[in-house]
């Protein structure tokens, strides 16, 4: 817990409010170790909530009158409860305006509430603050108000308010992964049935280690839906062929063979890529069962490699720490993680070999992009709660 942000949230929130908060709430943000692109298509997933989260403050108004205020960005927006106002642009506040808007949508009644926000979750990372900053929303004002929402009416609220007020077509990954993460625990999750199973990361001398790009995904968002819709094309025509076919979750690398002709060559590549990728997602679970990190390593390598020449949602820089970390005897795997575009990689190093990983790779990325790297050791943590 960052106790630093904690507490500026609350001296914030008096200061601005002259009250102190009602409620603090911790959201975290998430790693995905393998299944890229498959919770839309819903495949199979394998995430687990962090240590870097969102740190809110949250209070009724005592009018329909509604606050919010970013430490970070120093700003704040204000708006009526009673008649929510869609913002196009896209800023911060839709991701908590999204949120609220869906509690409304689902019958619940909410009076005006002040918001004070911050967080230690790496933006445009691929860490998923925006899942973060809209499950702290829904939780917060399920308990501000005493909504009796389920965790799972939570997380698929906050998966509307990333497709209604955000305008990315998400899966349902980042939100379920940020509300009912474990500590030490990772989720297998299938995306279709939303059933799960949790267990322990036993990684021994390994950890893992995030290595952020520092290049914005700004493409994502736009490339995201862009994804979302070659993977439909897709499974139209094999519907046509196989009307049990409802996703690419319902489809074989038989059925693509036979029916490749029929489809777009890049469809094609997208769709080998999901089925392809579900398939390594049970794989990777089998491994880690059996602690058989070489097998991990090259599941998440083979990953990068289709993330980079099917799916094509890579970039120069990425795929320049993937080669330089898959590279090294001493790390067991590296792959991009997130939406696409930039981010991070997710790595599987050594513990004794991280100082020297860190310091080779920063010097040659330096070298290479001119862009200085940042580095973030992760835990895995409790998902979204209230802080008592």
């Amino acid at each position: 817990m960052n106790t630093t942000i904690l507490e500026k949230i609350k001296s914030t929130y008096s200061k601005e409010f002259g009250v102190a908060p009602e409620i603090i709430v911790r959201s975290p943000g998430r790693i995905n170790l393998i299944g890229e692109h498959t919770d839309y298509n819903l495949g199979f997933v394998l995430p687990a909530a962090v240590d870097k989260s969102i740190y809110m403050a949250l209070g009724k108004s005592g009018s329909k009158t509604s606050r919010l205020v970013s430490v970070d960005q120093n700003e704040d927006f204000t708006f009526d409860i009673s008649q929510p106002t869609f913002k196009v642009e896209q800023k911060w506040y839709n991701y908590i305006l999204g949120a609220a808007c869906e509690l409304l949508s689902l019958g619940k009644e909410l009076e005006g509430f002040n918001v004070v926000f911050s967080g230690d979750v790496p933006q445009g990372a691929g860490m998923s603050s925006s899942a973060a900053l809209e499950c702290g929303t829904a939780l917060g004002l399920n308990e501000l108000f005493g909504l009796g929402l389920e965790k799972e009416q939570i997380i698929k609220a906050s998966q509307k308010a990333e497709h209604n007020y955000v305008g990315v077509m998400c899966g349902i990954m980042d939100q379920f992964a940020s509300v009912m993460g474990k500590e030490d625990q990772v989720i297998l999750l299938d995306c279709r049935s939303l059933e799960y199973d949790y267990f322990p990361l036993e990684l021994k001398e390994y950890s893992l280690l995030l290595c952020n790009s520092h290049v914005s995904h700004n493409l994502a968002s736009s490339e995201y839906n862009v994804r979302r819709k070659q993977c439909e094309e897709g499974v139209a025509v094999l519907k046509s062929h196989h009307p049990q076919v409802e996703s690419l979750r319902d489809v074989t690398k038989d059925m693509l063979q036979t029916y490749k002709a029929e489809l777009d060559p890049v469809v094609y590549l997208r769709c080998k890529y999901v089925v392809e990728e579900n398939e390594r997602v049970e794989r990777f679970c089998d491994a880690l069962k059996r602690h058989d990190l070489d097998e991990v390593s090259s599941i998440l390598a083979s990953a990068q490699e289709a993330m980079k020449n099917e799916y094509e949602i890579t970039c120069p820089e990425i795929d320049f720490m993937a080669d330089f970390a898959n590279s090294k005897e001493d790390v067991k795997g590296s792959r991009m993680m997130g939406g696409g575009f930039g981010g991070c990689t997710i790595n599987l190093v050594k513990n004794e070999y991280i100082p020297t990983f860190k310091e080779e790779l920063a010097s040659q990325y330096k070298a290479k992009f001119d862009i200085d790297l940042d580095f973030y050791d992760v835990n895995i943590s409790e998902g979204t709660h209230t802080i008592k």
